[in-house]
């Protein structure tokens, strides 16, 4: 077990050996700024990470993950972090990313007990009960879970579409530009499901802000 460990650790030496190899002024110049375009809320999943799955560098993608890539309206450690990427950061991109193969999704499709993780897995099983007859006219088991999959995207797409962090930002300055992609783990490819949302009109009314509403 030890030696798992130490290996991590031998490991980021030779990383670091080989990006000053390649760029000696890499990690300088990494450290003097912090500037992405990429907010990323994705799956605690460890075969998904965002960095080497797009391809990009340290410094390039900002990023949140949690149990299947959810938005949780009262789950503040995940509006802290957005509010950062949107406030302080500036991002053009908040990218919701699930993947193919999901646990949480596919313990959401259970009626199992798993403990803690039950409370969390909650927010998942209502977008279940939302597309309801969508996902169980699917009969086959693995298209079924699929379809959950990208549902589950969809519905995290349109709650960061809710906050005032998101609506304010779009006011202000148009930005940033909200994305749903699906990673399939058997492939390596993103599918872009193809929502993509900027402004607040397709927004039912009762979950639009008013610019500078008083507080209550």
């Amino acid at each position: 077990m030890i030696e798992s460990y130490q290996k991590l650790l031998l490991q980021n030496k030779a990383w670091v050996k080989q990006k000053n190899l390649d760029d000696q002024d890499f990690f300088s110049d990494l450290s003097k700024i912090q500037k992405p375009d990429f907010f990323w809320i994705g799956c605690s999943d460890s075969r998904v990470p965002a960095n080497e799955i797009t391809g990009t560098d340290p410094g390039e993608i900002f990023v949140h993950r949690n149990i299947a890539n959810m938005v949780v309206h009262t789950d503040m450690n995940m509006l802290s972090a957005l509010d950062y990427a949107i406030n302080v950061l500036e991002v053009k991109h908040v990218i919701v990313c699930g993947h193919y193969g999901c646990g949480g999704v596919r313990a959401a499709l259970s009626k199992k007990q798993y403990g803690l993780i039950d409370n969390w897995i909650r927010h998942i099983k209502d977008v279940h009960h939302t597309h309801h007859d969508e996902i169980e006219a699917i009969d086959n088991p693995h298209e079924k879970e699929k379809r959950f999959i990208e549902l589950n995207v969809v519905e995290q797409v349109n709650a960061l579409s809710k906050t005032s962090i998101i609506q304010n930002a779009w006011r202000q300055r148009q930005s940033p530009f909200i994305h749903g992609w699906v990673y399939d783990l058997e492939t390596g490819y993103i599918k872009d499901l193809q929502i993509s949302l900027n402004d607040s009109s397709s927004i039912p009314a009762v979950y639009q802000f008013d610019a500078h509403s008083p507080q209550a």
